[in-house]
């Protein structure tokens, strides 16, 4: 197998470690009528016990230490993928379903796009801020199908996908300078002074069930942790491109694992929103965006 195609392989097994994320979480989570683990301590305590074990593989590597530059870009990507992203969506599964978190968080990588457009002061094209206005639409209009309106678990996905999207495109800058798995790490490790309390202080006081711990232990190896290092590996051996595609059924297939892992049902609506969710995303993805023009100085 060449490296091209290994990379391949290594993104879909990193997307489909990422699509159990949100069954996962509200199995860890449970709902408002049967709650299980706080929401905090699974955002705190998946971070603080991957922030370890990042420890342990930074020392095993002999990385370097970040510089004093690194520090704005490694705190932006922390409070987006280890506080923002994982606590609005934990918050989120607490008042709807998997199903409904997967449509709605579909949205992250046509969003990230966004973020780096204008972090890069881009100028996309209008097919580009047309498929976004469209894919937010579309979010919308299925929170208004399935939910009669949108509600606050919307807003806290929405939310997610924000600091998601703005966390993605600080730690890929760093990526520009360190091994993409480096970069998770050490984002990990500068977060454990804030998470290791957290997680300590929301320490969960009333008993979960076996099946809440194994949603947590799941998001803090798996989606905290091994993951990233199968899609960092797979866009460096088959092309961050070309591998970035298979990022686009991650939806999908979140939808299809929160039926044997929460016993949820399937429905039509939910499915149609789905894919079109990934048209747009991947139309968007596939529009161009440019650099600002360069002026002279008078």
């Amino acid at each position: 197998m060449n490296s091209e195609n290994k990379g391949l392989w290594l993104g879909l097994l990193g997307v489909t470690i990422f699509a159990m994320t949100t069954p996962m979480t509200r199995l860890a989570v449970g709902s408002v009528a049967d709650p299980q683990l706080p929401p905090l301590f699974v955002t705190a305590g998946r971070a603080a016990l991957a922030a370890v074990l990042s420890g342990l593989y930074l020392l095993l590597t002999q990385a370097p230490l970040p510089r004093a530059r690194h520090l704005p870009a490694l705190l932006v990507s922390a409070a987006g993928t280890v506080i923002g992203f994982p606590l609005f969506l934990a918050l989120a599964l607490r008042q709807v379903d998997a199903m409904h978190a997967a449509v709605i968080t579909g949205l992250l990588p046509l969003g990230t796009a966004v973020v780096a457009a204008l972090a890069l002061r881009q100028r996309p094209s209008l097919g580009f801020w047309a498929c976004a206005v469209a894919g937010c639409a579309l979010v919308v209009g299925f929170a208004l199908q399935t939910g009669g309106g949108v509600t606050t678990a919307d807003g806290l996905l929405l939310l997610a996908v924000l600091c998601g999207a703005v966390g993605y495109v600080a730690g890929a800058r760093l990526s520009a300078e360190w091994p993409a798995e480096h970069v998770i790490c050490w984002v990990l490790v500068i977060s454990l002074p804030l998470t290791g309390p957290l997680a300590w202080y929301s320490w969960p006081t009333q008993p979960a069930s076996g099946s809440a711990w194994l949603g947590f232990a799941y998001v803090t190896l798996f989606s905290m942790w091994i993951g990233f290092f199968a899609w960092y590996r797979g866009l460096a051996l088959g092309g961050t491109v070309r591998v970035s595609q298979v990022q686009l059924v991650q939806p999908f297939l979140s939808l299809l694992f929160a039926v044997p892992v929460l016993g949820e049902r399937l429905e039509a609506t939910t499915l149609l929103f789905s894919l079109a969710v990934i048209a747009t995303v991947f139309i968007g993805k596939k529009m161009p965006t440019h650099l600002p023009l360069r002026t002279s100085s008078p």
